[in-house]
Order: C-alpha cells, then sequence, then structure tokens
C-alpha cells in the first residue's frame, strides 16, 4: 500500500533536489544527522529522529530531478534498510517546484505510520523552502525512552539549532567559558566530539574551516553512529583512563546541551530544549561530573540556583555557570 503526496515548495528544482539530498540541507527539516553518498548504489542512514535512523541505498539519482532510495529502520525485523522503495519526483511548476513523494513496499500498518510520519516532514519541507529552515522539531524533543544514545542525539540537535545562526562575526565573540572565544568553544567541542566518539570506534576528517554547524555536525554523525553501532555495554579507552561505556557516551549530552548554551549566551541565540530533556542531562551531569574532575574538565564550583528553576538553569549552574537566560 503506497503513500503518495505531492506539496509546492517555492524553490526551482536544483535547490530543492538540494534541500532533499544534501546533509546540511536535510537537518534543516528532516534529519537530527544524515550520512549520504549521493549516487546509484550510494548508501545513506539518516537519524530521524533520535532512537530512529532510516536507511538503504540509492537506486536512482537524477540531479534536479529524480531520487529514489531503499528505505528501513535500523533494529526493525518487519521493515529492515532498504525493505521499501521512495521515489521523489520534481517537477518545476508556477511559483516553484512540485515535489511528489511515493512510498512503496509497505503493508497496511506500515503505510499508516509512514503517512503520519511523512505528512510531518513534508510540511516541514515546505517550511524550509519558505523560510531557510523550519526551525526546531517536536518530535526530536524528548525521546522516549532516554537513554545515553537517544539523549546525544537529542542534544546534538539542540546544538546544531543553535550553531546554525552563528556568523563569521560571531566567532570572535567572548563566550561564558572565560578561556574560549566562540571559535576556541568551536575548537573544544570538535575535540570533545573526536575523542568520545573516537572510543566507540569512530573516525574522523576534521575540517576547522567549514562553518561551525556544519563542521560540528559532520563530527557528530560518525561519532553517533559508531556508538549505535558499539552499544552501551562494558568500558571503552579515554585518553589514558578506563571508563564505562555509559559514561563516555553521557558525556556527549553534556558537552552537547552546555555548550549550546554557552554558544547562545555569546550570540544572542536560543536554546529550545524540552524540560524532560534538560531533566534527563542534568541527572546525567550529576552522575559523571565530580568534585575532583571538575576543575579536569573547566568547570568552576557550582552556582546555587533556585530548586524552582528549569533544568537547564540548574544544569547550567552546576558546572559553575551564571545562568543569565541565553535569549
Amino acid at each position: 500500500m503506497p503513500f503518495d503526496k505531492t506539496v509546492v515548495v517555492p524553490l526551482d528544482p536544483d535547490a530543492t533536489f538540494d534541500l532533499v539530498t544534501r546533509p546540511d540541507r536535510l537537518r534543516r527539516w528532516q534529519t537530527v544527522a544524515a550520512r549520504v553518498d549521493l549516487q546509484a548504489g550510494g548508501e545513506y542512514r539518516w537519524t530521524v529522529v533520535p532512537g530512529h535512523s532510516a536507511a538503504g541505498t540509492f537506486r536512482e539519482v537524477v540531479p534536479g530531478r529524480r531520487v529514489v532510495f531503499g528505505w528501513g529502520w535500523e533494529g526493525d525485523e518487519e521493515l529492515p534498510p532498504g525493505s521499501s522503495t521512495v521515489t521523489v519526483t520534481l517537477t518545476p511548476t508556477a511559483g516553484g517546484t512540485e515535489v511528489r513523494l511515493v512510498h512503496d513496499g509497505l503493508n497496511a500498518e506500515q503505510a499508516a505510520r509512514h503517512a503520519e510520519g511523512w505528512n510531518h516532514y513534508l510540511d516541514r519541507l515546505v517550511a524550509a523552502a519558505q523560510t531557510s529552515d523550519a526551525g526546531p522539531d517536536d518530535w526530536a524533543a524528548a525521546p522516549d525512552p532516554l537513554d545515553e544514545l537517544s539523549s546525544a542525539e537529542a542534544t546534538l540537535a539542540v546544538v546544531q539549532h543553535v550553531l546554525r545562526g552563528v556568523t563569521a562575526d560571531d566567532l570572535s565573540r567572548q563566550t561564558p567559558c572565560t578561556e574560549f572565544t566562540v571559535a576556541q568553544l568551536a575548537d573544544h567541542l570538535a575535540g570533545s566530539i573526536a575523542a568520545l566518539g573516537g572510543a566507540a570506534g569512530a573516525t574522523f576528517d576534521d575540517d576547522p574551516g567549514k562553518p561551525v554547524e556544519a563542521r560540528i555536525a559532520d563530527l557528530a554523525q560518525p561519532a553517533l553512529e559508531a556508538w549505535r553501532n558499539r552499544g552501551l555495554d562494558g568500558t571503552v579507552t579515554l585518553g589514558p583512563n578506563n571508563a564505562p561505556a555509559t559514561v563516555a557516551a553521557g558525556i556527549l549530552s553534556i558537552e552537547f546541551l552546555v555548550h549550546a548554551w554557552d554558544f547562545a549566551a555569546a550570540t544572542d541565540g536560543d536554546v529550545a530544549v524540552s524540560e524532560p530533556l534538560a531533566e534527563y542531562v542534568l541527572a546525567l551531569a550529576h552522575k559523571i561530573i565530580s568534585p575532583e574532575g571538575r576543575k579536569a574538565v573547566g568547570f568552576d564550583d557550582p552556582v546555587p540556583a533556585p530548586h524552582t528553576s528549569d533544568a537547564v538553569t540548574r544544569l547550567i549552574a552546576y558546572t559553575g555557570r551564571h545562568p543569565v537566560p541565553a535569549a
């Protein structure tokens, strides 16, 4: 039972094709993270919402006109990667491009479930075409269940949204981390992702010359994919020490969310984070940040915060920052 829907976006076919195929564009409306080898036979992997990654192989790629790819979900025995087919056809029309999406190879239950998803994301596609960014995705805001990996994916979405607004003029701004400008904090976060992702077996090709959002996203995608492949059992090597895998993976959420706040505070941005996610990261911080390790990771002594404060405020205060609202 196929899903078949057409929307019109106010862009030409080439720009629309970029929006539905390029990782930096996909992150603006459909994915938290994306890996794409855009050629017939090339593989892709999209983390659509935390804890749910679609994957498959491109079967046909006609730039500006058509893309066909296998579709399925990691860990789903009934619809595994590549077991269904998505065809996206682009046709010039008055005022933009007609985007027709057909999803074949689904049973009735799968079709109903995917119809809900595609309707949600096709609406966001139109919004991204109109304003360049559809904004934070409510579906990615509060994963259920929450664990160290779904939290890391959700907080990655938070920091990427903040970084998307960072311009070249912002790089020299001072952050709440007194030793870091925005550019230096980006270097620090890149290094943290490489170390923590490397503990799970990821390899990286860092390019400090990229825009900050693209740089962090392109490092975080292989890091989180490696953690998904490895899982949370046992221990990993982190620097000169061994650490529980849950601790190493948990640090990613703290890094992403705390530094999202730092970047937003420095650039007059906004941190869009759900209370359940922020509460979870705060609990991780209490568990992971020991008094003796606090100075080693650059955190000052905790700052008092009213217990009635929201979780982000209490998290920021716990890391030694003064939680003045970022926006």
